[in-house]
């Protein structure tokens, strides 16, 4: 008997290994699959204007690294004692307004130098609805809690969300003809648009992105959206809002990103990570014992091993923390 109908993806031509850098632009999913990346040592940059929703903000976001767009004061507003940015999501506000510039300038700046020798960028959108500040004459990121009137809301045409999709394909490529673009709709709901318009919104953007797929290059399709409506497709894989997958949702639509697209001589150097984050999230009772300093060491001689076998690892960050337990 089968109890549920499993999406088998096939294993994908585009082949990803630890020695690529892989860029992510889009809604909160996208942190999802940059998260197990990271996880797993990769070179990743995620999200570098925090969580956007819709493809004209993922299309700003790119240009604006591509230009190395530096922001001034004049690009921000100021809304219930903070300074916001249109292009931004809100965790780079700021009741300073020069610290709210320097997170975003910073992150634009390092962002820019990455996106040149980026191998590989996940773009994930999550609605083809957007808002339009009426004053400004702009599609913005996040409203930032302003009031609702001083925006339009509406979904964007099938014709206009394929443009700037394929629009925002030929800024990545422009920065760099060789980089390789997964493209995927979130499969979280926008409920607040309602159930009949937030399905349409996300066949706007299945449609969009299927046309994109088939006419251009170097791209592909990952269903995420359909793994979790289709193939898990029970209330027990969300968290509580019944909006979001839960950890085991997105453990189990990661194995499905993990089948279709890692290598498996990548997959044999994460299993040897596991290892290595299993001892991470160990804690010895007595950290300052004979036992644990051995333990330690230990470690770092795990990461040195990884970083001769695996010269492409990200492991600076856990030869530190194991050496820094080792010095107190």
């Amino acid at each position: 008997m089968r109890f549920r109908t499993e999406i088998n993806l096939s294993k994908s031509d585009l082949n990803i290994e630890h020695r690529h850098r892989i860029i992510t632009f889009g809604s909160c999913f996208a942190y999802n699959i940059s998260g197990y990346l990271s996880e797993y040592r990769f070179r990743v940059k995620a999200n570098p204007f925090g969580v956007l929703y819709n493809p004209i903000s993922v299309y700003n976001a790119v240009e604006a690294v591509k230009e190395n767009r530096r922001f001034s004061k004049d690009d921000l507003i100021y809304d219930q004692g903070e300074w916001h940015s249109f292009y931004h999501h809100s965790d780079f506000s700021h009741h300073d307004p020069e610290i709210c510039l320097r997170k975003i300038n910073s992150r634009t700046e390092e962002t820019a130098e990455f996106i040149k020798k980026a191998d590989i960028a996940i773009l994930t959108y999550g609605t083809s609805f957007v808002y339009k500040h009426r004053r400004q004459n702009m599609v913005v990121s996040n409203c930032h809690k302003l009031p609702a009137d001083e925006f339009e809301h509406y979904r964007l045409t099938h014709e206009v969300c394929t443009d700037v999709i394929n629009n925002t394909v030929d800024l990545l490529q422009s920065v760099n003809p060789e980089v390789k673009i997964i493209l995927t709709v979130s499969p979280v709901r926008h409920w607040k648009d309602g159930a009949v318009e937030n399905q349409r919104s996300k066949a706007v953007l299945l449609l969009s992105v299927e046309n994109i797929v088939k006419k251009r290059q170097g791209c592909y399709y990952f269903p995420s959206y359909e793994l979790l409506l289709d193939d898990l497709r029970d209330y027990r894989f969300y968290e509580d809002d019944l909006l979001h997958p839960n950890k085991q949702a997105t453990d189990y639509i990661w194995k499905k990103f993990n089948d279709a697209f890692i290598t498996d001589n990548c997959r044999e150097s994460m299993k040897e990570i596991e290892k290595l984050n299993k001892a991470r999230y160990h804690r010895l009772r007595n950290p300052l014992s004979n036992q644990a300093k051995s333990f330690f060491k230990s470690q770092l001689k795990r990461i040195e091993d990884l970083r001769n076998k695996y010269p492409f690892l990200e492991l600076d960050d856990d030869y530190n923390y194991f050496k820094n337990l080792l010095k107190e």
